[in-house]
């Protein structure tokens, strides 16, 4: 089931880059990062409302918050500097380069959480940065 809400995941992302090219436009990235960061809010916090996790968030431990906490503080950088990208970049170049994101994750996943790289992962990697080299040279 992983694989699909990846494959939705992706799906999303390119829209996104798409709407935000378009709503970004006139206007600077911090409010555009804003005001997008106001909407996902809601829909995060009316999920977790109507799925009737909220009794969890009591259970979160400290490692949770702290982890979380530094996680946002990411997103929030990276949307930053994406929309910062979007307001002077054409999004068909801003967007590979930002999924290099992917290759990032490869690294840092391997050497701070220990996960496996075996051959296809390498070379998968390694075919998303020379796209992206590819794409925006």
């Amino acid at each position: 089931m992983w694989k699909y809400y990846a494959l939705l995941s992706a799906f999303f992302a390119a829209l996104t880059a798409i709407l935000a090219k378009v709503g970004v436009k006139g206007i600077s990235g911090n409010v555009a990062t804003a005001v997008r960061t106001v909407v996902v809010l809601f829909m995060a916090w009316a999920i977790v409302l109507l799925s009737g996790q909220l009794k969890e968030v009591k259970e979160l431990s400290k490692t949770n918050l702290l982890f979380l906490i530094f996680s946002g503080i990411a997103t929030g950088l990276s949307w930053i500097f994406y929309f910062k990208a979007l307001e002077t970049g054409n999004v068909s170049k801003v967007a590979p380069i930002d999924k290099l994101s992917v290759v990032f994750v490869m690294i840092l996943s391997f050497f701070f959480l220990k996960e496996s790289m075996d051959i296809k992962t390498i070379i998968g990697g390694a075919l998303i940065a020379i796209g992206a080299i590819v794409l925006v040279v």
